[in-house]
């Protein structure tokens, strides 16, 4: 019988080695999110190949990992005790990359950021711009995107992000609560009319945001009563935030932004601001790196611009 040839058999080595390493990497998500289904959609897997990549982690520990029901998935005991070596070890993994990739001094290295694509787009730039004037030396690579998959996939360093629910392995370093609005181009409203009321709103076409999946068509309102939910529905959906604000200066329809996302629009009057008595809930706005290991000098200053251009930017 014919031997492998060493190559190929250091190949498969390395291929397996990958491969359990995206297995925890998923299992991580999985016991994150409660859902196998919506694991999978940020590593881009069917649910059948996260089912897989479960099984083979069950069979190579020998015990399994969750209790399934047709309407939960939850940690067993044991699950719960490898969860927590897996937060463990891929947190070592990430300190460890990135000490190679930091072999420099910090202000000469890379500054890999990954945002959203509005505010990457349209508010970010100076920022970095001004980053740079702190720290000649220091290189940026900016991705950007609305959909979120975790740091390693996105193989960043630190991430822009909305939202106030995160990976618990994560180091967090907020930024603001960042005000929503329901806005308009003037055209749309001369012709649809203003709604003056949450409740008329199913009447008026709505830019909708899509984001793995789910089109967020439920807005919510504060009252005096308390929360109030309302579906919307429109002609025009895009998993792209800047596509939708583009659409809302064009005249197309109603969007729900973020008060940043429409800052120069709002006062270049491209827009307005309606339905002010009854606002949205906030949005809590982020710097996110997978380790503490990670908030350089740079990543500090950083955040202290956007402290300081959020501030001006709602002010």
């Amino acid at each position: 019988m014919l031997e492998k040839p060493p190559n190929l058999t250091f190949f498969f080595k390395w291929f397996l080695k990958m491969l359990q390493l995206q297995d925890l990497q998923l299992f991580v998500q999985i016991a994150r999110l409660g859902s196998i289904s919506a694991a999978a959609r940020q590593f881009d897997f069917t649910p059948a190949a996260a089912s897989a990549a479960v099984k083979r982690l069950e069979q190579h520990l020998g015990c399994p990992l969750f209790i399934r029901s047709t309407r939960s998935l939850k940690l067993t005991t044991q699950g719960e005790l490898y969860l927590q070596h897996c937060h463990n070890a891929l947190s070592s993994l990430a300190q460890a990359e990135h000490e190679l990739a930091h072999q420099d001094t910090q202000r000469s290295s890379w500054l890999r950021l990954a945002a959203p694509s509005d505010l990457g787009r349209n508010w970010l730039p100076p920022i970095l711009d001004q980053l740079q004037q702190q720290f000649p030396q220091l290189k940026v690579r900016l991705e950007l995107g609305d959909r979120v998959a975790g740091l390693q996939r996105e193989a960043v360093d630190v991430a822009l992000r909305y939202g106030s629910e995160h990976d618990p392995s994560h180091v967090v370093l907020p930024i603001a609560q960042v005000p929503r609005l329901i806005c308009a181009a003037p055209s749309y409203l001369a012709r649809a009319g203003t709604p003056t009321s949450p409740l008329e709103l199913p009447s008026h076409n709505a830019l909708l945001y899509q984001i793995d999946e789910r089109t967020y068509d439920r807005w919510k309102f504060q009252t005096a009563d308390g929360l109030l939910a309302v579906n919307v529905s429109g002609n025009r959906i895009s998993n792209d935030a800047d596509l939708v604000r583009r659409w809302c200066v064009a005249g197309h329809g109603i969007a729900l932004k973020s008060s940043l996302d429409m800052a120069s629009d709002l006062r270049a009057q491209r827009v307005q601001a309606i339905l002010r008595d009854t606002p949205c809930p906030d949005l809590q706005l982020s710097l996110v790196c997978a380790s503490r290991h990670q908030i350089t000098p740079a990543v500090k200053a950083l955040r202290e611009l956007l402290v300081r251009e959020v501030a001006g930017g709602m002010g």
